[in-house]
């Protein structure tokens, strides 16, 4: 992935995630995440039983948007991404609750399960780079 989005959603901590209902309609749910920059990867802690998890666990595919934690009106940042929940037994997820726990220590007190989004597609907008500068990313085949 190119470096100024890997930098951008490691400053970062928090997501919003659309998934797919029963209906094909759009369902949104906001998160805290861990991003492992390697494998491109978000790690997020959910119940099991939440409507977001649930539809997730039938239809997989999401969509997001990850904005800065401090706004700047004057100069747009943020990145809009596409990807694919990943079932636990995947072998991306296995390492998720081990590094979703290392960046958030506090949150082993909370109930929930990590579950992990493999990013597949980013778009970047970074006006610091020049108004409307935009930078993509796709995950190979």
């Amino acid at each position: 992935m190119k470096d100024p989005i890997d930098t951008y959603i490691s400053q970062q901590t928090a997501a919003s995630i659309c998934c797919i209902d029963e209906k094909g309609m759009p369902y949104c749910f906001s998160c805290f995440y861990t991003y492992n920059s390697k494998d491109h990867l978000l790690y997020y802690k959910s119940s099991r039983d939440t409507r977001h998890s649930i539809l997730l666990m039938d239809k997989p595919q999401v969509a997001g948007t990850i904005l800065p934690d401090k706004l700047q009106k004057l100069l747009v940042k943020g990145v809009q991404l596409q990807g694919t929940l990943l079932p636990e037994e995947d072998p991306f997820a296995q390492q998720a609750a081990v590094q979703y726990y290392l960046k958030n220590p506090m949150a082993v007190a909370i109930p929930g399960f990590i579950w992990t989004i493999r990013i597949d597609y980013i778009k970047m907008t970074d006006s610091s780079l020049g108004f409307g500068k935009k930078i993509t990313w796709q995950r190979q085949a």
